[in-house]
């Protein structure tokens, strides 16, 4: 009878220590299923420049984001011989792509609202004077004159996804509004995926939404408009804490060159033809969405202080933050309404 109680007990023993890591594992199991996702940063090239994802979500989600940062491409870059832009530009015969036609749409909008600062058919000024896709001198005032002709977005249309032109010499370039609208792209992606914690960032064209893995909102820093080509100086002249906006600046000190002993910012205004000469340096834009932004930001570099600050006074959908330089060289700030709530302390 003893040997047949020792024996039960070493069998109760070695059952409960066999159900001992059972319930530890599946105690474990539990908690990682009720366990918030980690975040992931997913880094490259692109465009010339770098972008970085971070995200909230166990997926590796980088062939994906590549593969749509090459639609954005094979559409929008008038670098890539056989984009949908380049094409266009050749007077083929083209329907153009979903993609086009939103960033099309857009700017045609923007173009509007800002009376003509913003305008994708700046593409043969900003090839003449050295700043586009194409190598270009210094024109003389009858060169300009004769290229502000093919200059306006009121000579282009789209028509059942064709772009019909005044002139078949009309060029278009949408450089100042592909990367933040890659970045609505990206964003788009990631919504479809169910990722609702993300920033985006091509070149300094950013989408935030949701929280940062720390649970607060998204900072971001506006750098000092610098001579700096290198990037070397990053001194951040504000801190921006926010969620659910596209964010996008556009400056004129990095982009330049001497003339005669003058400087001439690469920001040209497509209605007189000639860099814009004023003491803005750079507009940082906060909207619903980047595309718009990237817009907005580079339709204000044109205006100028003044007038900008005139524009968003009338309209609150848009948020902004100029640097603009002083009458003895120092950086000073406008900060719209908006966006003071907006600044980190």
């Amino acid at each position: 009878m003893e040997n047949l109680t020792a024996e039960k007990k070493k069998r109760s023993w070695a059952y409960y220590l066999w159900l001992i890591p059972l319930i530890v594992g599946t105690i474990y199991i539990l908690r990682r299923e009720n366990m918030p996702a980690s975040y992931q940063q997913i880094d490259g090239m692109v465009f010339g420049t770098i972008y970085r994802v971070t995200y909230q979500g166990e997926e590796n989600l980088k062939l994906e984001i590549d593969a749509e940062l090459k639609r954005v491409d094979n559409s929008l870059s008038p670098f890539n011989k056989t984009s949908v832009i380049s094409q266009v530009n050749r007077n083929e015969e083209v329907v153009t792509d979903s993609l086009f036609q939103n960033v099309f749409r857009c700017s045609m909008a923007v173009s509007d609202a800002t009376n003509g600062a913003f305008d994708i058919t700046i593409a043969s000024l900003a090839n003449a004077w050295g700043f586009g896709f194409k190598g270009g001198a210094f024109p003389d005032e009858a060169a300009v004159d004769s290229l502000l002709e093919l200059t306006g977005y009121k000579k282009v249309i789209l028509q059942d996804g064709r772009v019909v032109k005044d002139d078949p010499r009309i060029m278009l370039s949408c450089s100042a509004v592909a990367k933040g609208y890659a970045v609505d792209v990206i964003g788009w992606l990631l919504e479809k995926k169910g990722i609702t914690n993300y920033m985006i960032d091509i070149g300094g064209e950013l989408v935030l939404r949701g929280k940062n893995p720390k649970g607060t909102d998204w900072r971001i820093g506006i750098n000092q408009p610098v001579d700096d080509s290198l990037s070397v100086n990053q001194n951040t002249q504000l801190v921006l804490q926010l969620t659910g906006k596209g964010v996008a600046t556009s400056g004129n000190y990095r982009n330049f060159y001497y003339k005669d002993g003058k400087k001439y910012a690469h920001t040209i205004d497509p209605r007189t033809g000639y860099p814009v000469l004023h003491s803005l340096l750079s507009a940082t834009v906060v909207a619903t969405d980047c595309m718009s932004a990237d817009a907005y930001a580079t339709a204000f570099m044109v205006m100028g202080l003044e007038e900008t600050i005139a524009y968003v006074q009338k309209h609150p959908e848009i948020g902004v933050c100029l640097i603009y330089s002083g009458e003895e060289g120092e950086f000073l700030t406008y900060v719209s309404d908006n966006v003071k709530p907006l600044i980190a302390q």
